[in-house]
């Protein structure tokens, strides 16, 4: 058996747990810049707002019917997603993070020994006594079923308004019952021109899509892909949990800027900022990068100048997590990149070529990079204090402005609420 846990609105449901006079009253979460809605409460979506409208177009109505927007707060929506995956495999043998808020439990031989619609109601309740956040739970005797299962839970839980927010499917019946109201449109890994060409050809619902033959889901629905989707959809499971290593083969970390940059320093200062904070993500799962690449944008929108993105890829001389380095690279990058007159609104790096830090790794032969144990300190130093201060407490010099002045690269945020579990300046305060 497998579980899947999802948890509800996710980021709307972070912004709840710190301002419980959110509750009850419509909340989308913006994208960087407070540009377009990434994410609605059942409230918000009740209103009708549709996900990825510019909020500029929506603003004026929604505020109107009492809608609250909310400035994505990364560091608060990782942190409290932390908080629920932890626990989540405390109470299972085996968790497959899926995603930031849903992840899927192996269980097997599990109902032996436990009732599963309890074991599963205990979970959902214990993650919202812990964590503040709320989730519905699907189990069933494959992933894509228990896929499904869950989302018959939410929409149990949506239409109560108190529901059990639990389905187990463990028979036969339950399983034909639960297939015959999914649309097929629904069905986990069914895309919309799948769907589409599902519907064309009369099948509407899961529990039709479950009946058709192997061999026209291997010609219409990916191949051996499709196949598998329907013995999964019969109740046989193709596919494990995995537990995967939680070091990435690449790592990405880009941003778009608040407002369009044309200076060198300006567009340097964001590209520093942003390898600081790879390098810290490197150092984290103890691994190196040998590859970077540096990539710059202009605005896709008008045609004065022409949009321009490009990117330089560089080898470094040997794998490093050292943020000092990671910059100097950077930096020889962004200057091959760089044309004076354009108008900057995103930068970034990205790292590949990821292995293990100090694992044989290959030293340069005619530049000293390799990592030294004073320079390992140092980045140790630096990350405690990042840690214990707030991130970017301490930076490269490329990446520092004139004291009291913002940043110029940074982000829109003007209603980001505090980071109320990673920065002890921005604590929950309680008052008596």
């Amino acid at each position: 058996m497998f579980g899947l846990v999802d948890c509800n609105t996710f980021y709307a449901s972070c912004e709840r747990v710190f301002r419980p006079e959110l509750e009850g009253r419509p909340v989308v979460v913006l994208s960087n810049n407070d540009g377009c809605v990434v994410a609605r409460s059942q409230e918000a979506k009740a209103l009708g707002l549709k996900m990825g409208v510019p909020y500029f177009q929506v603003k004026e109505e929604y505020e109107r019917r009492g809608g609250v927007a909310c400035s994505s707060n990364y560091e608060l929506y990782g942190d409290m997603s932390r908080r629920v995956m932890w626990y989540l495999q405390q109470r299972a043998p085996a968790v497959e993070i899926y995603s930031i808020d849903e992840a899927f439990l192996d269980l097997h031989g599990m109902q032996q020994h436990f009732d599963l619609v309890g074991w599963a109601s205990d979970v959902r309740g214990s993650v919202r006594q812990r964590t503040g956040i709320p989730v519905c739970v699907g189990v069933a005797p494959t992933k894509t079923l228990a896929k499904l299962a869950n989302r018959l839970a939410k929409l149990a839980n949506q239409m109560a308004n108190s529901g059990s927010g639990v389905v187990v499917l463990d028979d036969e019946e339950q399983r034909r019952e639960a297939l015959a109201q999914v649309a097929v449109e629904d069905v986990w890994g069914v895309g919309y021109r799948s769907a589409a060409k599902l519907h064309t050809a009369g099948i509407r619902t899961a529990a039709q899509l479950a009946g058709v033959g192997d061999a026209w889901a291997r010609k219409n629905l990916g191949g051996v892909v499709g196949a598998r989707m329907l013995h999964e959809l019969r109740g046989f499971p193709c596919s494990s949990v995995t537990v995967e290593d939680e070091a990435r083969k690449s790592l990405c970390c880009s941003r778009s800027f608040g407002q369009v940059l044309t200076r060198l320093e300006d567009v340097a200062g964001a590209v520093a900022t942003r390898t600081m904070r790879a390098g810290e993500k490197l150092r984290a799962q103890g691994m190196a990068a040998r590859l970077m690449t540096v990539f710059i944008e202009t605005s896709r929108y008008g045609n004065t100048p022409p949009p321009y993105s490009f990117s330089a890829q560089l080898t470094l001389p040997t794998a490093t997590d050292d943020t000092l380095v990671l910059a100097g690279w950077a930096r020889r990058g962004l200057e091959r990149l760089w044309r004076p007159g354009m108008r900057y609104v995103k930068a970034g790096i990205v790292l590949d070529g990821l292995e293990r830090a100090g694992a044989n790794q290959q030293a340069a032969l005619f530049a000293d990079t390799a990592r030294s144990p004073e320079r390992a300190k140092l980045m140790g130093a630096l990350d405690a204090l990042n840690k214990r201060y707030g991130g970017g407490a301490v930076r490269v010099g490329a990446a520092v402005t004139t004291a009291g002045q913002q940043e110029p690269w940074g982000m829109k945020r003007g209603a980001k609420s505090p980071a109320f579990t990673t920065k002890w300046g921005e604590l929950w305060q309680v008052r008596c």
